[in-house]
C-alpha cells in the first residue's frame, strides 16, 4: 500500500514572499535529494484579495534557479489547511504564536535558531537575503520531516506547541 502524502505547509503572512520562496525552496530541494511522499505549499495569515507572488521573490528565486509553480496564486491559511498538515513552518515567532493551539506549528526560529524578517517594499537586495536565510534551514525542515515520516506522524517535530485543535 503507498504511504500517503504528507503535507508541508510554510506561513507568513500575505504569503506574496517569503512563505513563497520556503515553498519554492524546499520543493526543489526534495526532488533534488530524491525525497518523494511530501506536498509543499504556503499560505498567509492575512491575504490581500488579487495578491499575487511578489515581482521581488520571483526575481530572487530565477536568479538561483528555483521554480515556481506557474499556477501559485496567493492563499488565505485556513484552519483545515493546517490540520491537513504533518509540518506548519511559520516565518516568525508572531505568526508561530497565533497557531499556538496547533501541535504541528513551529517556526524557523524553533527550527534554525532564526527568524525570517519581511522583505516586502524592500529592494532586491532584501529578497536575496530573505532567500538564502530560508534555503541555509531547508535541511534542517527535511530533517524533522524524515522524523516525522519514521514515527508516523505520531510525534509532533521538536520544539512545537502542544494544544488542543
Amino acid at each position: 500500500m503507498p504511504t500517503p502524502t504528507q503535507k508541508v505547509l510554510f506561513v507568513c503572512t500575505g504569503n506574496t514572499c517569503r512563505s513563497p520562496m520556503a515553498e519554492a525552496a524546499l520543493r526543489r530541494e526534495l526532488k533534488r535529494r530524491k525525497l518523494s511522499g511530501f506536498s509543499v505549499r504556503s499560505a498567509g495569515l492575512n491575504v490581500q484579495p488579487g495578491s499575487a507572488l511578489s515581482a521581488n521573490s520571483a526575481q530572487a528565486l530565477k536568479e538561483a534557479k528555483i521554480p515556481v509553480l506557474k499556477s501559485f496564486k496567493p492563499r488565505q491559511l485556513t484552519q483545515k489547511m493546517v490540520k491537513e498538515s504533518v509540518l506548519v513552518v511559520c516565518m516568525t515567532e508572531k505568526h508561530r504564536e497565533m497557531l499556538k493551539n496547533f501541535p504541528n506549528v513551529t517556526s524557523f526560529f524553533e527550527l534554525c535558531g532564526r527568524e525570517i524578517p519581511d522583505p516586502y517594499g524592500l529592494d532586491i537586495d532584501a529578497y536575496r537575503v530573505t532567500l538564502r536565510r530560508i534555503r541555509e534551514c531547508i535541511p534542517r525542515v527535511i530533517t524533522v520531516l524524515e522524523t516525522l515520516k519514521k514515527t508516523d506522524n505520531d510525534v509532533p517535530a521538536k520544539g512545537t506547541q502542544g494544544g488542543k485543535v
